[in-house]
């Protein structure tokens, strides 16, 4: 049942996988109506139904899906009262800068907004930031841990899958560790390449492979928001969703246990993260949820953290609502799945 004062929402780039789980979340959000969703202008999906992209969306999103025109735009600016990104970065900066004013909240999930420094879309995403001035204005939405912030936001840059697991397994336990890098090993699933086939993303071709060895973009997204050197190391696997990320860190001589769990105490007043000790996550356990499972393991001063999310759920679409909710003085949970 929606609640009588709703908010206009519309979804640009729901053909994609994260954004058609978005499309779905925000159509049974109470807050929440969904009232367009738009692909880019001339995709081949323009005109096609959304539940018939995605058969599970029959009777839920059953909005055809509109190319995104200079007069579609020009509506959204109109009605629109939460606007949700989900279109390859160099769009989605455009976009944005088009849409943001003080009558509406953008939530973008592409990285256009996530890094301080515009040389830093230079290096990292292979694009020059057409509107440099919107970085300062973003907040970044790592629910957990800015939920002050998001409180008064108009521009929220959801956090990549890989920060996101990451940063929620190093940050409780920053200030027990050693001046060291911190190693990152994460394996995501096949989704987390996006839609659009490639060689790698055939089924007959995936195995289990690293990529983007020293340069993946989500390195410097993770060591600016961790504020910690970091080596990070990606790996593509033979499955269709979620991210185990494994985090090798070295502990301050004295540090005991009791320290490290008092440490991620903090998230226990957090409903979305589960955390266990001497417990192994497994991406089954989150999958088609937005948990976030951590678990660590500690011997002498070495730590071993794992985090296991959803890449497209707690990676993506449900920390996009997460963020939503702490926006509007909505329970963290509201609308997400668990």
């Amino acid at each position: 049942m929606k609640k009588n004062s709703s908010l206009t929402a519309v979804v640009i780039g729901a053909s994609g996988y994260a954004g058609s789980e978005l499309c779905r979340l925000v159509a049974r959000h109470p807050l929440l109506t969904l009232a367009g969703c738009f692909v880019s202008e001339g995709s081949v999906d323009a005109g096609t139904k959304l539940s018939v992209l995605y058969p599970k969306l029959r009777g839920v999103v059953d909005l055809p899906l509109q190319g995104l025109d200079s007069l579609s735009l020009k509506q959204i600016k109109a009605t629109a009262q939460v606007v949700f990104i989900a279109t390859e970065h160099e769009a989605a900066a455009q976009l944005a800068y088009q849409l943001y004013d003080n009558k509406r909240i953008i939530i973008d999930l592409s990285g256009a907004h996530r890094l301080a420094e515009a040389q830093d879309y230079v290096t990292h995403y292979g694009f020059s930031h057409p509107h440099p001035q919107l970085l300062s204005e973003a907040v970044y939405g790592l629910a957990e841990w800015h939920t002050g912030l998001l409180a008064n936001a108009n521009l929220i840059a959801v956090p990549g899958c890989y920060p996101t697991a990451t940063l929620l397994a190093l940050k409780p336990v920053q200030h027990l560790l050693a001046s060291q890098p911190v190693i990152v090993n994460a394996v995501s699933g096949v989704t987390g390449a996006g839609r659009k086939p490639t060689h790698k993303t055939l089924g007959a071709e995936l195995s289990l492979q690293g990529y983007g060895v020293f340069n993946h973009r989500h390195q410097p997204e993770i060591e600016q928001h961790g504020q910690t050197a970091v080596v990070f190391t990606p790996h593509l696997g033979a499955f269709k969703r979620g991210i185990l990320a494994t985090l090798y860190l070295q502990l301050a001589e004295g540090t005991s246990c009791q320290d490290v769990a008092e440490a991620y105490a903090v998230y226990q007043k957090h409903p979305c993260v589960r955390v266990g000790y001497q417990h192994t996550p497994a991406i089954q356990d989150v999958e088609h949820s937005g948990y976030c499972d951590i678990g660590w393991h500690r011997k002498g001063t070495q730590l071993i953290v794992f985090a296991a999310i959803d890449n497209l759920l707690k990676g993506a679409a449900s920390q996009a609502l997460q963020c939503l909710n702490l926006r509007f003085g909505e329970p963290q949970t509201t609308g997400v799945p668990l």
